[in-house]
């Protein structure tokens, strides 16, 4: 047997869910809808706009900033060409970890099935730094209660614990209305700033050839604006997508995986996209000039979306707003804890980590250790910021450091993940189905996402500092992370010698829809 034969011999080895015994998911309960809900969540269509628009026109590119969203969107559409032809084949709630381990081998499965799990843990630990931010500050500004933070971060995770605890079609449900209300608001801005006699519209704003333009150093009134830095707009808009693509991890649980998932990638990432780039214009179009819409963005970008739709739609809607960033960041958290604990689930039920991982609940099919043992870690991570921070400070402890901070090193695992999952695509389907996809799907798709992914990391490994990591966690994220991926590789490799049974069933364990 040549060595190529062998290779495809090896990437061809799966092992059927429903002939092993491990406890399985609740088949057949979502549609394509629900999926949506569970993911497009994720993003966090309201959080990535109140969050990350200032952000990225402040200290980025300024009003290139929409340009910034159709660049993501183009890119990200181009990735979801090979991952869709993937999950077309593969149906298996490991998402990345199954991917990668059918196309890099069984090791980088392993490393891939660690990074994912962490990368979904700490963002759940993320969302509730700013639901606790927002949350304090919600509290005092209404009532005048200094409630502090580590109280509305620990409420997030208990309360998120005892609804991920039952079946999936609940989440669907709570985060299909989250959703709903996210976007409703949202469309609301967007039509206040049309018809707003002060905003001021440019289709420059739109020029991707121009998306590298950085902000200039200036003074607007008495604030003065430093020179920005294109990558950190086009990294922000970036990260507004991050939750697309956990569609496959619901690939047991969706009614027809293998029309329901693929279709779920293109709709959210296009979907998303069309939505970022026009609600984004309306944000940075709602000021008189550049300059004021600059001043707003670092001097008081709490309030950049607030301000104009109290002024253009009315109060009530600023307050709704205000109340719908938190409902927000919860279903946010809530979505990525479903993900992290299918992530647990999947290791589990395979026997490469703790077994009893991999147990679904009797009643509701739900994978409720996993679910449980990721609310204890959500618990570690904002417990350790409280322990060494403090809880005094909700803007520096629990929205710079917590959730910022923790949403990079996720934000990191997942470029780094994505960009094996492109090198993983194209030797998938040149082992396994040769001829069966087209060379765009099959290899240049991957490739151009594969390129892509890499400068992303690299975009925010060189302005770490400008993120806000220049503290001693925020320094080391790239190592953290390093770490992270090094620790599942070399479990990958002690399983290999001590258990070679259990080696071989690391990301292989998948679903196919019996008729």
């Amino acid at each position: 047997m040549t060595d190529r034969s062998a290779a495809a011999l090896e990437a061809q080895e799966s092992f059927e869910v429903h002939k092993e015994k491990v406890d399985l998911l609740h088949g057949k309960a979502v549609g394509l809808l629900g999926v949506l809900f569970l993911t497009v969540t994720g993003a966090a269509p309201m959080s990535a706009m109140l969050g990350n628009v200032p952000f990225g026109a402040g200290f980025g590119n300024g009003i290139y900033i929409p340009a910034a969203f159709l660049l993501a969107t183009i890119v990200l559409t181009i990735f979801s060409v090979g991952f869709a032809a993937m999950a077309q084949k593969v149906s298996s709630v490991g998402g990345f970890y199954s991917y990668i381990s059918l196309g890099l081998g069984r090791d980088m499965g392993m490393a891939a099935g660690m990074a994912s799990f962490v990368s979904y843990s700490v963002f759940e630990a993320s969302l509730c730094g700013l639901f606790a931010y927002f949350g304090n500050a919600w509290l005092q500004t209404h009532f005048g209660i200094n409630v502090p933070w580590i109280w509305l971060a620990l409420f997030m995770i208990a309360l998120i614990s005892v609804l991920s605890y039952r079946d999936v079609q609940l989440s669907v449900k709570i985060l299909g209305v989250a959703l709903i209300l996210e976007v409703i608001i949202l469309v609301i801005f967007d039509a206040g700033a049309l018809l707003s006699s002060t905003s001021h519209f440019n289709a420059e704003a739109l020029n991707v050839f121009n998306v590298n333009t950085p902000v200039a150093a200036q003074k607007v009134g008495d604030v003065d604006i430093a020179a920005g830095a294109a990558a950190v707009g086009i990294f922000m808009a970036f990260w507004s997508w991050v939750g697309f693509e956990m569609a496959p991890n619901y690939a047991e649980e969706s009614r027809d995986p293998k029309r329901i998932i693929p279709r779920s990638l293109y709709y959210s990432v296009i979907g998303l996209g069309l939505f970022y780039i026009f609600t984004s214009w309306c944000a940075i179009s709602s000021y008189p000039t550049e300059g004021d819409m600059l001043a707003k963005a670092v001097k008081d970008s709490g309030n950049f979306f607030l301000t104009p739709i109290g002024q253009n739609v009315g109060r009530w809607a600023e307050e709704l707003m205000n109340i719908l960033i938190l409902t927000s960041s919860f279903a946010c958290g809530m979505a990525f804890h479903n993900t992290a604990a299918r992530y647990a689930y999947s290791l589990g039920r395979e026997g490469v980590f703790l077994r009893v991982l991999g147990k679904t609940h009797p009643k509701f099919k739900s994978p409720y250790i996993a679910s449980t043992v990721q609310s204890v870690l959500a618990l570690i991570w904002v417990g350790l910021f409280a322990i060494f921070l403090g809880t005094d400070d909700p803007n520096a402890q629990a929205y710079v450091a917590i959730y910022t901070m923790l949403a990079i090193l996720g934000t990191m695992l997942l470029l780094i993940l994505q960009a094996f999952v492109s090198i993983a695509i194209i030797i998938y389907f040149r082992q396994n189905h040769p001829g069966e996809v087209g060379i765009i799907p099959g290899l240049i798709a991957p490739l151009i996402a594969f390129v892509a992914q890499v400068y992303l990391v690299y975009l925010l490994v060189v302005n770490l500092a400008t993120f806000g990591g220049s503290g001693s966690f925020g320094s080391n994220i790239p190592y953290i992370a390093l770490a992270i991926i090094i620790w599942g590789f070399v479990w990958g490799v002690v399983l290999r010698t001590t258990a070679p049974t259990v080696h071989a069933k690391i990301g292989r364990l998948v679903f196919n829809e019996r008729a």
